[in-house]
């Protein structure tokens, strides 16, 4: 071969070598991390520190899903340091020791005991291990704003190392992509250097404190004082109160409220300070007296743990007439035991039923909330359970006969104890059998009880509808893989099935996936919270089709539970009536369209705001905000109603992205969502092989959705036609790729953080009583 030929040869082979070496970093480095020479001036913690790691740190170090359990989110899990202890193990066979935060250890030395190391002690010879991670992540800095390489894994199941101090250099030659912040924009140069004095100082982090006002003290004192009174009545329902708060952030006043509390019992009585009794659930009993106690939380906020939930004159008023109003009496109190927690209908069964119903739907978006969106940060245990979107509503308490109807509520609530309190791996396959047939049997009582009350079908006023101003009464659930949110009112176009909930349904969901549940569980609890959280989803369908005519039940049925799940139809869940009709008629055609539209009518006064994107077509869209919302609006409606058949791009965009339109001197926020569809949602294990891509849809809604965005994308109100467009035209995988170079915030991008944080901003200036600091775990590399 000719000279002039291997030069041709050799010439694209040196471009794209050298190109590959300008988009990665170089190669691993063989010399000690150089760390910058510390500065005189002093640091402070709350002043210079915290809001670094606010800023930069805590999107990935909070809640249990915390990097090798750093939680920087307060002074006392900055203080407590790392573990190589797995919070979420989906393996083992016995429950594990709970490692939460001012609940199962207090100090240093108590956390050194249970496994935790220091990342902030300096040692001879070696700088804090904090410093030397982030040491190693200014070490090759990744191109400004390009894919980072397929190589490094960036998921949430990644298998994370968490190293220890003699340990480091091995792992910084081995991994020297690791560095801290992890994959993403890194510290400026300010920001870094602030770190590393600290640390050389001692890296000092003051207790923690928080001081109450006057007003927040009389609060706590009127709300202690109320929740400890004497008397079984108040006892019990301050029991019942506590199972149902003990993941409440609690807030007085109005919706700007700043400090929040939590609900602990305690050794001390109110006016002494808190000795916080560590139970694995609020259902654990507990030896010797104790006190209800309202402590105020310390750690930074984070909108996926930060649900809330009002106390004030007025729901004080509101729990006064529902639960002492009525003529109760309880002689003896219940005890505590796997049995009282399991079934939480006999333990409380001396509060009256109505009064427990009603307060659940008082606040049903936060006690939906609790289940769907949850504190545990990964969900998949409930979340695989459930579709990528469905509307709940609720029956109404007067035609609930569990609440209604005594002599039915005596015959079925031994049936429905709950499984997975057992923890040993030999109790799964028993316990789970008897707690299906037990379900089984309610479902069966309850068919035939129906049937005799109510022999022409229900009516849309058996719907609860919000007692005419409570707009918890419809529900939306978006799932986003191994997380999800509720929204109030129905959003989106009309999904694939819906749920109406009654009491029994609603209690025993929250039981079910929060008061009993236990993130540090065996995998047989887990096992059998999600097995038994399929038959509470089938339950609430099969009372959906209640409601519908009878000739339309079974083709839904068989449409929700199609492919492999016609096996569990005959197997596993109780048979849905087909005979009892419905005054409800409906378009045989389109059933769930039509029903919803006849909810949506006969509850006109608490749907809220017009649907302006997804249902709604052209001209029957609401017009509403400014020209440039309206613009937005109907260039985005282009993308919904429609599935992935039409419009491709739906399958590869992610779970939640948000879009970011610059529109002169503001900024508008939108939220595009990606709802996967199944043939059934029925089984435990092989999700992917019930996917079914060409039918999957996009709904785009105005704001923030989601705790975990995985991507934002950013255009120009002028380039918002070119944006949609380039989705239009999208026909191969790749092609995500060129969207994000063209309009995307990558993790590389040199103002990765101020566009990151902007979402919060924006949360605080549309819901500053919800708004937290967002999630970055699942941020994509697109």
């Amino acid at each position: 071969m000719k000279k002039t030929y291997w030069l041709l040869l050799l010439i694209p082979a040196l471009t794209i070598t050298t190109l590959v070496f300008m988009r990665q970093p170089v190669s691993s480095p063989s010399q000690p991390l150089a760390l910058p020479e510390p500065g005189n001036r002093p640091v402070d913690y709350e002043r210079d520190v915290r809001p670094i790691f606010e800023h930069k740190c805590i999107a990935c170090h909070a809640c249990y899903d915390a990097p090798c359990q750093l939680k920087l989110s307060s002074h006392e899990g900055v203080r407590r340091g790392a573990s190589k202890q797995m919070v979420y193990d989906g393996t083992r066979t016995q429950d594990a020791k709970p490692n939460r935060l001012y609940v199962d250890a207090d100090g240093e030395p108590a956390w050194r005991q249970r496994g935790f190391f220091s990342v902030l002690d300096n040692r001879v010879g070696d700088a804090a291990l904090m410093a030397r991670m982030l040491a190693l992540g200014r070490q090759e800095p990744w191109e400004a704003n390009e894919r980072l390489p397929d190589s490094l894994d960036i998921s949430i199941k990644r298998d994370n190392q968490c190293v220890g101090p003699d340990e480091f250099d091995t792992f910084a030659a081995r991994h020297p992509h690791t560095g801290m912040p992890f994959a993403v924009a890194g510290l400026d140069e300010g920001e870094y250097q602030t770190l590393i004095d600290w640390l050389a100082q001692g890296a000092t982090v003051p207790e923690q404190q928080l001081p109450l006002s006057d007003h927040q003290r009389q609060e706590v004192r009127q709300w202690e004082h109320w929740l400890n009174r004497g008397g079984n009545r108040h006892r019990l329902v301050a029991r019942y109160l506590y199972e149902h708060w003990f993941l409440a952030h609690l807030y007085f006043g109005d919706d700007r409220a700043e400090v929040f509390f939590e609900l602990v019992r305690s050794r001390t009585p109110p006016g002494e300070p808190i000795d916080i009794i560590a139970t694995v659930r609020p259902t654990d009993g507990i030896d010797g007296p104790f006190y209800y106690r309202l402590r105020p939380r310390l750690e930074s906020r984070v909108h996926k743990t930060h649900i809330v939930y009002p106390l004030n004159p007025d729901k004080m008023a509101r729990l006064e007439q529902l639960f002492f109003e009525p003529d109760w009496a309880v002689a003896t109190l219940p005890g505590y035991g796997p049995a009282q927690a399991a079934n939480p209908f006999m333990t409380y069964a001396a509060i009256p039923a109505r009064a427990r119903y009603q307060y659940l739907l008082d606040n049903a978006e936060y006690f939906v909330r609790t289940f769907i969106r949850g504190p545990v940060c990964r969900g998949q245990i409930a979340t695989d359970v459930i579709r990528d979107q469905f509307w709940v509503s609720f029956q109404h308490p007067r035609h609930d006969l569990f609440v209604a109807d005594t002599a039915h509520r005596h015959r079925v609530q031994e049936w429905l104890s709950l499984p997975g309190l057992q923890s040993d791996l030999l109790s799964l396959g028993p316990d789970w059998i008897a707690h299906r047939e037990a379900r089984n049997r309610y479902l069966a009582a309850r068919q035939q009880d129906y049937a005799r009350t109510y022999p022409r079908g229900p009516t849309i006023d058996q719907l609860w509808d919000g007692d005419g101003h409570n707009r918890d009464a419809l529900l939306t659930i978006f799932r986003h893989h191994d997380s999800a949110s509720v929204l109030r009112g129905w959003q989106g176009d009309v999904p694939t099935t819906m749920w109406v909930m009654d009491y029994p349904l609603l209690e025993r969901t929250y039981y079910a996936l929060v008061a009993n549940f236990n993130v540090y569980g065996s995998v047989s609890h887990q096992a059998q919270t999600r097995l038994y959280f399929d038959l509470i989803r089938n339950g609430a369908e099969a009372n959906l089709l209640r409601f519908l005519p009878a000739p339309v039940r079974n083709e839904l049925l068989h449409r929700w539970y199609d492919n492999s799940a016609r096996i569990k139809l005959f197997t596993t869940y109780a048979d849905v009536d087909e005979s009892t009709p419905s005054r409800i008629a409906v378009n045989p055609e389109a059933p769930l369209a039509d029903f919803g539209r006849q909810v949506l009518t006969a509850l006109a006064p608490i749907t809220g705001p017009a649907e302006r994107l997804n249902r709604c077509r052209r001209q029957a869209c609401s017009q509403t905000g400014s020209a440039a919302d309206q613009k937005a609006d109907a260039l985005l409606r282009r993308l919904t109603g429609i599935t992935a058949a039409t419009l491709p791009a739906i399958q590869w965009l992610p779970e939640v992205s948000l879009l970011r339109i610059e529109a002169g001197d503001r900024r508008l926020v939108y939220s595009l969502l990606h709802n996967r569809d199944h043939s059934n949602v029925a089984f435990m294990l092989g999700e992917d092989l019930r996917l079914r891509p060409q039918n999957d849809t996009l709904t785009v809604l105005p704001g923030i959705v989601g705790s975990y965005p995985n991507f934002i994308f950013n255009v120009k109100l002028e380039e918002l036609d070119d944006f949609v467009a380039a989705l239009m035209a999208m026909a191969r995988a790749e092609d995500i790729h060129t969207l994000a170079r063209h309009f995307g915030i990558r993790r590389t991008h040199p103002e990765f953080w101020s566009y990151f944080h902007d979402m919060h901003r924006y949360l605080q200036e549309t819901t500053p009583l919800e708004a937290g600091l967002l999630d970055m775990n699942r941020y994509l590399n697109l």
